[in-house]
Formats: C-alpha cells, sequence, structure tokens
C-alpha cells in the first residue's frame, strides 16, 4: 500500500488551497465534492490540476511583471 505524499507545506495554507481547488474544478466544469471524489474519471481529475497549474503561472508571470 502507497503512502499519500500530498502534503501542504504550510498547514494554514489548507482552506486556501481547497478553494483553489474548487474553484478549478468550476472553471472546467467539474462536479467536485468535500471530501472523497474517488467517482472522478481520470480525464476529469486531470483537468483540475491542470487549470490549477495553469493559474499558478499565470500568477507567478504576473508576478514577474
Amino acid at each position: 500500500m502507497s503512502s499519500n505524499n500530498n502534503r501542504i507545506n504550510v498547514p494554514q495554507a489548507k482552506q486556501a488551497m481547497e478553494q483553489f481547488k474548487m474553484q478549478a474544478a468550476s472553471e472546467v466544469g467539474v462536479n467536485l465534492q468535500n471530501g472523497y471524489n474517488g467517482n472522478l474519471t481520470s480525464r476529469e481529475a486531470g483537468s483540475v490540476g491542470g487549470q490549477m497549474v495553469k493559474k499558478m503561472i499565470e500568477a507567478y508571470e504576473q508576478g514577474l511583471q
């Protein structure tokens, strides 16, 4: 059995990351629920993660200007 390595480095950021994930899911049309989301397809889960990365890159690029 593998352990979950998805740990938040700054515990105070957990709620903000949950909100960010929910916002990203909404933007790509994925019905994400609080808690377990094992019913999502790989495509749906990947699109949420991809949207999160896209938004983080955009925020970083804005910070460079």
